[in-house]
């Protein structure tokens, strides 16, 4: 696929309770509809490939996760349920409904906690892109800890092709102090119990909108498994593996992650609306 020339702008809302959120738009607002992109720990750029390529077909917010690229993050503004909000606060904001939301790791969790929390009917899909969030009840290690890794050996874990993982080696003293200030607003994001909230999965049968949950088969940090059973946890859940990619699916299968999108709105969103 030849992704289309960036139509993204960037700006700053001011939410309720004192919130600054910088968030880039991608294509127009015309139907009072959107996609809502939220990134994992590698931050915001993660999701500018596929908010891009989609950006043709249909309005994209992606917003910096407070903290995240040098933003602001207010005090005591530190869980997933705070961004949680504040992502609904903005749908509110810009008055859109029918709202599909991509969430990558963190940002898909922050989408579940979103669809249990729409008390506005803002949320009109998930699409979970090797989301973490839940206690999947496996054997082995669930979500692997980021925390005591060094950079190169997350980048190792979360892609399959070694062409796309950084080479640390050659970041400037900034780019490694960026790195690390985005790590340490993951951690705190994600809370001492690291990733996974236990009680999470059991509030799950409470989403009743579609939800997709595709899964990079190579992902080091969180094994298919887990995938298929957060799938598993929703009432209208499915599942679609995504091969030769790991954790960011996104980005190394830019095509496969589309089309199993696309799939999933012709077949399970909108059937009704698919092309003869």
């Amino acid at each position: 696929m030849t992704s289309p020339a960036s139509t993204s702008s960037s700006r700053t809302v001011d939410l309720p309770g004192g919130v600054p959120l910088t968030i880039a738009e991608f294509g127009t607002n015309s139907e009072g509809s959107a996609v809502l992109y939220l990134h994992g720990g590698a931050g915001p750029r993660t999701m500018v490939g596929l908010a891009t390529a989609l950006s043709e077909h249909v309005y994209g917010i992606a917003p910096t996760h407070p903290g995240f690229d040098g933003t602001p993050r207010p005090d005591g503004f530190d869980t997933v349920a705070d961004l949680a909000t504040a992502y609904l606060d903005l749908l509110d904001a810009l008055d859109l409904t029918g709202v599909m939301i991509i969430g990558n790791s963190i940002g898909g969790w922050i989408a579940a906690e979103m669809a249990l929390r729409d008390n506005h009917n803002r949320v009109g899909a998930l699409v979970l892109l090797n989301a973490v969030g839940i206690h999947a009840h496996l054997k082995q290690n669930e979500v692997r800890d980021v925390r005591v890794m060094a950079p190169a050996e997350i980048a190792q874990l979360s892609f399959a092709n070694e062409a796309f993982r950084p080479d640390f080696a050659s970041f400037s003293d900034e780019q490694r102090a960026a790195t690390a200030a985005n790590q340490r607003t993951l951690a705190t994001y994600a809370g001492e119990a690291f990733s996974s909230d236990s009680k999470l999965r059991g509030r799950l049968h409470r989403v009743t909108v579609p939800v997709l949950v595709a899964w990079g088969e190579q992902d080091g940090i969180v094994l298919p498994d887990y995938g298929r059973g957060y799938a598993r946890s929703f009432p209208n859940g499915h599942f679609t593996p995504i091969a030769d990619a790991g954790h960011l699916p996104q980005i190394e299968q830019l095509d496969a992650t589309i089309s199993a999108i696309s799939g999933f709105v012709d077949t399970v969103v909108k059937p009704d609306e698919r092309r003869p």
